[in-house]
């Protein structure tokens, strides 16, 4: 009798713990986080304050000195720096809308000292790893390695690019089969193919939920072993404790109708290179987890990508940009504007300047066009790009 007794307080005991340990997890400021398996999302080391937002997503406000940043081992003694020493001259800027566009600010905020990290599944990017962002001007030999990447871009070349600059138009292109995707983004590009050298940002739509999120992704081997998307692995240094990479965008353009635009900036500032979104810095890339960037960029591309999986033999039905073509114009189909490079200087200068080239992959399917009429979005250089993606007798 007493080891029966004995036996069912054990379980009970052990009922009590697991249901405790299950029930810590499931409610973070109060608000109830849906059932999830270990394997799927992952708590970040350093959480001190978890929060659901509208969308689903959970932020984990992250100690700012337990980041993943640190992980690195060439940043194992970093000491952050909170802000660059000098602002480059020439920038132009729009105000956060609605704390940084984000609605998880709905649900709770990140205290002072720490940052937010939305939790991601563990392969939700490794599902992608074939359609990283790659670098528009390629050899022959690389361009026909990523065959079913297509483009609708801008660059220019040079020696000594320290930034680059533009407003992106923010859309929700649909993403027609699993495994595709729909970019809208800024490269900064240093170093040959197999061992480029990049910093990238701007917004994506995956075709796993078919939302408009804000990005980041590097790399400084070519995508092969080094580098990644957000805050997924070591290297990128946040010091914003509002902003939420990888969250959706809230504010989206519709056509003809409300249009919308987030200005994004990466420039270097003694030895790191600085990411802004409109009038907030976001962090920085320490110019020591690079090789060919740790000093200058020597290419710098704005524009779409999509990965085109050719279902059925056929292109795929997925958009760019805004799934229009850049001859509709404003409202229509989706821009960059004001487009800038940072020169040796520090200051901010329109691309146009440096010769504008064109690189277009697939014209009949997505499209891009510069246009020269600086004064229409307020002194800068802008172009349309996008298109529809599979039409039977224009993209068959």
């Amino acid at each position: 009798m007493v080891n029966i007794i004995y036996n069912k307080l054990q379980c009970c005991i052990v009922l009590f713990l697991a249901f405790s340990y299950v029930l810590s997890d499931r409610f973070a400021i109060g608000r109830a986080i849906g059932t999830v398996k270990t394997k799927e999302f992952v708590k970040h080391k350093g959480t001190t304050k978890s929060i659901q937002g509208e969308d689903g997503d959970i932020i984990d406000c992250v100690d700012i000195y337990q980041q993943p940043a640190f992980n690195h081992p060439l940043l194992k003694n970093h000491t952050i720096q909170m802000k660059p020493s000098s602002i480059p001259g020439g920038v132009r800027v729009n105000s956060f809308q609605e704390k940084l566009f984000q609605g998880w600010h709905k649900s709770g905020q990140c205290p002072e000292a720490t940052i937010p990290i939305r939790r991601s599944q563990e392969d939700e990017h490794s599902r992608a790893m074939h359609f990283k962002p790659r670098r528009t001007q390629l050899n022959h030999s690389f361009a026909a390695y990523h065959k079913n990447h297509e483009y609708a871009t801008v660059y220019i070349n040079g020696d000594n690019f320290y930034g680059a600059s533009s407003s992106i138009n923010i859309w929700k292109p649909t993403v027609s089969y699993d495994g595709e995707i729909s970019i809208a983004q800024i490269w900064v590009v240093a170093g040959p193919d197999e061992l480029l050298n990049t910093m990238e940002a701007g917004w994506n739509v995956y075709s796993d939920d078919q939302k408009t999120r804000f990005f980041i992704y590097w790399t400084s081997d070519g995508y092969h072993e080094t580098g990644c998307y957000n805050l997924e692995c070591s290297g990128f240094v946040q010091t914003n404790n509002e902003f939420a990479i990888g969250s959706p965008i809230e504010a989206v353009s519709s056509y003809d109708s409300n249009q919308y635009d987030i200005g994004i900036t990466i420039y270097k500032n003694n030895e790191n290179w600085w990411l802004q979104v409109d009038d907030q810095l976001i962090g920085y890339w320490p110019q020591s987890i690079f090789t060919y960037l740790a000093s200058s960029a020597t290419t710098v591309d704005w524009g779409g990508e999509i990965y085109n999986s050719k279902p059925g033999g056929s292109h795929t039905k997925t958009q760019m940009g805004s799934g229009h073509f850049p001859d509709e114009g404003y409202g229509k189909a989706s821009y960059f504007r004001n487009i800038q490079y940072m020169d040796s200087t520090g200051n901010f200068r329109d691309a146009e300047d440096m010769g504008l080239v064109l690189y277009v992959t697939n014209p009949s399917c997505y499209n891009i066009d510069v246009q020269h009429d600086k004064d229409y979005f307020g002194n800068g250089t802008h172009v349309y790009f996008g298109g529809p993606g599979y039409s039977e007798d224009k993209c068959p």
